[in-house]
């Protein structure tokens, strides 16, 4: 009793004393958490979007097989983005899909953080047999860098499709009529067909950066063009997508961060692909296809409606 009366005058001295046993025996004399309540998981419970993993033939024969509605068309994409985004890469790793191993076609620094693409190139993608290519086009641009990068106006002229195949960017003038890598009257396979912003997944761009691209954006959509993004480097964004590709949509982080780009430059969620390119494997890998093929196949079908919508434009004014 004696015991008792000074401890709990000890107590009402060292109020502090008292909060540390209390939690003390709380955790001592408590019941354990119930084992049907699992910890949080960084995993979503279902997969938000579906992918048919190992699946690749159907899609690969549905790109093989796309024909435009017309022979003399072709699909004009075009891609844009900050420096370091992957445009280049994209394209190598379109390119080694179809062609069934690694091609490197276009030219990729991974040590530059400047851009390393200077001209308005155009690469085509020869079919299996040698003498035809694909019915579409990519075409690269220089990076949407703060000071150095291209112009807004340059690459509004390449949207209507008045600038040539080989023309050097200039970032402190934009391309002017009387250069000869001016299109004058651009032919429908001249303007671009579908934009695709390319960046990855630490996308922290600048306001400026950002206001380069809703520019951009705003341009194409006067003009009716169809918007994707492509959003790269995947794997170096969560440990559960660098140990298992298939987690890609499984993975809450990410898709918070899809989110983030969402509503960051207006594409919507729908409209963006999550890959990983190829630039450090020497062999193909079936996951990384799937995803390629996955955004590719869009790509393609949005282009299309494009040009059909047009068509169908141009029936109604003939009428």
């Amino acid at each position: 009793m004696f015991l008792f009366i000074h401890f709990t005058y000890f107590l009402t001295k060292c109020p502090e004393m008292g909060g540390l046993l209390s939690r003390l025996f709380s955790r001592l004399f408590s019941h354990p958490p119930s084992p049907s309540l699992p910890p949080p998981s960084h995993f979503l419970s279902e997969p938000w979007r579906t992918i048919h993993w190992g699946d690749n033939q159907s899609t690969l024969q549905h790109v093989k097989d796309y024909k435009p509605p017309t022979d003399r068309h072709q699909i004009r994409i075009l891609l844009h983005g900050p420096a370091g985004a992957g445009k280049s890469s994209f394209i190598n790793s379109v390119q080694s899909v179809l062609q069934g191993r690694m091609y490197r076609q276009a030219l990729v620094d991974h040590v530059s953080s400047s851009s390393f693409t200077r001209q308005f190139r155009t690469y085509k993608i020869p079919k299996e047999d040698g003498q035809s290519f694909y019915p579409f086009v990519f075409n690269d641009i220089m990076d949407l860098e703060i000071r150095a990068g291209v112009l807004v106006d340059d690459v509004k002229l390449a949207l209507r499709g008045h600038m040539r195949d080989g023309y050097k960017f200039n970032p402190a003038s934009k391309l002017s009529e009387d250069d000869p890598f001016y299109n004058k009257n651009p032919s429908t396979n001249d303007k671009v067909h579908i934009l695709v912003l390319v960046t990855n997944t630490e996308f922290l761009m600048d306001a400026e950066t950002v206001q380069k691209i809703q520019e951009i954006r705003r341009e194409a959509s006067d003009l009716g063009i169809p918007q994707v993004a492509i959003l790269t480097k995947i794997d170096e964004a969560c440990p559960e997508i660098k140990k298992d590709l298939k987690n890609v949509y499984k993975v809450q982080h990410l898709k918070r961060k899809m989110e983030q780009f969402s509503a960051e430059v207006g594409i919507p969620m729908n409209c963006i692909f999550p890959v990983e390119n190829y630039y450090e494997q020497i062999n193909l890998d079936s996951d990384v296809d799937s995803l390629i093929l996955s955004a590719l196949r869009d790509i393609i079908n949005y282009g299309d409606d494009f040009i059909n919508l047009k068509k169908s434009n141009e029936r109604l004014v003939t009428f």
